[in-house]
């Protein structure tokens, strides 16, 4: 009976997992919004006392328009595009990719790579499809290798680009936070001489623009460009292993040689989980998206 009771619990945790896995940069800017607010709330303090409009005026505009006047206007306006792909990142599973590759090759070894035309329409990852369509066309392999790098240098340096955004808006934003303090106290001081009461929560609130500043610095915007950069990473290198592969597929080389050369990218326990033969019928050119 405990059994049948707790047999559901593998599968529901089976579930958190995947969902914190596609959700993991949300999570994590949740958690710092309630680790320092509900540090600050236990503390004793107002949650009324820290939304305030000035200082936050003050720092987000502040970093908006420095932003703008760093890059361009156009640029500055595919932010929210941006935070969505941090967010909900199209991904694409290395293994699946790699059985895709393996499937190709064994069809290019029974009917050569124009035989590949055909199954060519089910791939849906553009740069597997692209590099194969080349291979198809007859381009030589130095070609093809030419091509993949020429595409994977200009998605650097527009990745490159993004992440600069972002990086700069954490450089900018603790600034912003500084000025409104700064602005903040000249009007304090200006105002001494009266109720001192009122003078410390003047005091009080010209400090919120420095929190502010510091807290999207480090909450929000230096984190999504790290999250741009792994992101980043992790498709330079699916690129790179779809460019081995259509390499190894051209020269001619075996399924389980390519699967052997490929598999090397992965870690050692997504080896052993990378399944199925080169020759399976049920091998998927239409990999899952999250």
């Amino acid at each position: 009976m405990l059994g049948t009771g707790l047999w559901p619990f593998p599968f529901f945790l089976k579930s958190i997992t995947a969902f914190m896995k596609k959700n993991s940069s949300l999570i994590g800017i949740a958690i710092g919004f309630a680790a320092i607010f509900g540090a600050f709330w236990l503390e004793g303090g107002a949650f009324r006392s820290l939304f305030l409009i000035p200082a936050m005026l003050i720092v987000l505009g502040g970093t908006f328009a420095a932003a703008i006047t760093g890059s361009s206007l156009e640029h500055f306006l595919k932010i929210p595009e941006l935070m969505r792909t941090a967010f909900f990142p199209k991904v694409y599973s290395r293994n699946d990719i790699i059985n895709q590759v393996i499937y190709i090759s064994s069809v290019a070894r029974r009917s050569g790579l124009i035989g590949l035309e055909k199954h060519l329409k089910e791939v849906e990852h553009p740069f597997l499809k692209k590099l194969f369509q080349t291979c198809v066309d007859g381009a030589e392999p130095e070609v093809v290798m030419h091509v993949a790098e020429t595409e994977i240098d200009f998605l650097t340096a527009r990745h490159q680009a993004n992440i600069g955004l972002f990086t700069k808006m954490g450089g900018y934003s603790p600034t912003m936070g500084i000025i409104g303090t700064v602005m903040g106290l000249i009007s304090t001081l200006a105002a001494a001489g009266g109720d001192p009461n009122e003078l410390i929560r003047h005091i009080a609130s010209a400090f919120i623009a420095t929190l502010w500043g510091i807290f999207m610095a480090n909450i929000v915007w230096l984190p999504i460009a790290d999250r741009l950069r792994m992101l980043h990473n992790e498709e330079v290198l699916l690129m790179q292993i779809i460019a081995e592969g259509a390499r190894a597929v051209q020269l001619g080389q075996t399924p389980s040689v390519i699967r052997a050369k490929l598999a090397s990218a992965l870690p050692p326990h997504d080896r052993i989980d990378m399944g199925g033969t080169a020759t399976s019928k049920n091998t998927t050119l239409r990999p899952e998206h999250s």
